[in-house]
């Protein structure tokens, strides 16, 4: 049942397109980034990032679930449950309230956007230029019930001119802004939307303290991070305060909520090294699940119930969830430094 939804999922998402042509562009795009910052371009990095996102997608989805984004993990716990508790933590310190209106920035397929809808009663506007996740979002918030709390904007979060100045009491970012190609830039755009008083919480991904840029294992674990995530830079969370306080925000608090509080003894990245919770996808998350789902889409090619190129996208993801492990491991990277920030009055 699982396989047969992948397979609907893929041939709808890469309708018919050369994937192998798209995947070696993808695989370009620091080359041609690099290019921009020698001279003038037509290189964009909100197209990059578009078709990350387009490729990998479904996959993702496959292996993580509607929420993707990172959890600090307890051993009690399944991946999805820390999802879960994570989410309620924002919701808790954006001090939600029935009748507001909050903006989620870089939606995705709106699996946060729902459970702050049905837990806080308030109602969600979801900004992203992916306009395949964006109708996975709409789908799955009429199935839930939910989508006369719910509406989409289609467009980049760099450049929300669709909407007002002042339009919202509340607003959250969860591994979105990470992309941005100017991270104050994006910063400030957030801040032009949100109404004075407001409450902003972000999860970014961040080189931590212990990130030597004078090691070149450091730097490499960075340049792979960079590649198979789509992230232009990586900043340090000292530089994301930064941008935040040049936009104009008060920032409240800035924890790496990596570092387990709860239970330091299970790394974030677990589930991406070894069996974490019960078994399923679980699976597939796993370095040898990873490998028995790259040969399986192989032949899932020749029997044509997967579209030619699916293949390449997983040791994409392959490549890049082992990058994930060793930024882990070594302590320079987390993706989860959560910030609580405020407009002022």
């Amino acid at each position: 049942m699982l396989l047969r939804k992948l397979s609907s999922g893929l041939k709808a998402q890469f309708q018919g397109t050369d994937v192998h042509s798209r995947v070696n562009r993808f695989d370009e795009w620091m080359d041609r980034a690099r290019d921009e910052d020698a001279g003038p371009t037509d290189y964009d990095h909100t197209e990059t990032v578009k078709e990350y996102y387009d490729l990998c997608g479904e996959f993702m989805e496959f292996g993580w679930g509607e929420s993707l984004h990172f959890a600090p993990l307890s051993p009690q716990e399944s991946l999805e449950d820390s999802k879960t508790r994570h989410q309620r933590l924002m919701i808790a310190k954006l001090e939600l309230g029935e009748g507001m209106t909050v903006i989620d920035v870089g939606c995705g397929v709106g699996g946060p956007l729902r459970r702050v809808v049905r837990e806080a009663g308030v109602r969600v506007v979801g900004v992203n230029s992916n306009e395949i996740q964006l109708d996975k979002a709409r789908s799955l918030d009429a199935e839930a019930g939910l989508d006369h709390m719910t509406d989409y904007l289609a467009c980049s979060f760099m450049d929300m001119d669709a909407i007002a100045d002042d339009t919202f009491d509340r607003g959250y970012a969860i591994e979105s802004t990470c992309h941005a190609p100017d991270k104050a830039g994006a910063f400030a755009e957030i801040y032009r939307v949100l109404k004075p008083g407001a409450l902003f919480w972000g999860q970014e991904m961040c080189m931590t303290g212990m990130f030597d840029p004078g090691d070149e294992r450091h730097e490499a674990i960075k340049k792979e991070l960079m590649h198979g995530i789509a992230l232009k830079d990586i900043k340090t969370t000292d530089e994301v305060n930064r941008d935040l306080e040049t936009a104009g925000f008060q920032v409240i608090e800035g924890i790496d909520r990596a570092v387990g509080e709860d239970d330091p003894t299970t790394p974030w990245y677990r589930p991406m090294e070894a069996r974490h919770g019960t078994l399923g996808n679980a699976l597939i998350r796993m370095p040898l699940g990873r490998k028995a789902m790259f040969g399986a889409s192989r032949l899932a090619e020749v029997l044509r119930v997967f579209p030619t190129g699916s293949a390449r996208v997983i040791r994409l993801l392959d490549r890049t969830a082992n990058a994930y492990v060793a930024g882990g491991k070594t302590g320079i990277f987390t993706p989860l430094y959560c910030f609580l920030a405020r407009k002022p009055l």
